[in-house]
């Protein structure tokens, strides 16, 4: 039986668990920002207060959801 923690992507939308708390991480702080963009570095920093990841797992899965990795 396939865990949340094993990367694998959830049935419903395709995203595992990192890419869903990052996704939703960032909602959260461009709410916070008055929809204003949310630098990378801030959202890493608060991203890495939930979970366990390197910059570059973040990094790709941002360049994933723009279509360039």
């Amino acid at each position: 039986m396939a865990r949340e923690s094993d990367g694998l992507p959830d049935a419903r939308d395709g995203l595992n668990r990192a890419e869903r708390i990052v996704l939703h991480t960032l909602w959260r702080l461009q709410r916070e920002r008055g929809g204003a963009n949310v630098p990378t570095a801030m959202l890493y920093g608060h991203v890495v207060e939930q979970i366990d990841l390197s910059v570059d797992e973040l990094q790709r899965i941002l360049r994933r959801w723009v279509g360039r990795g």
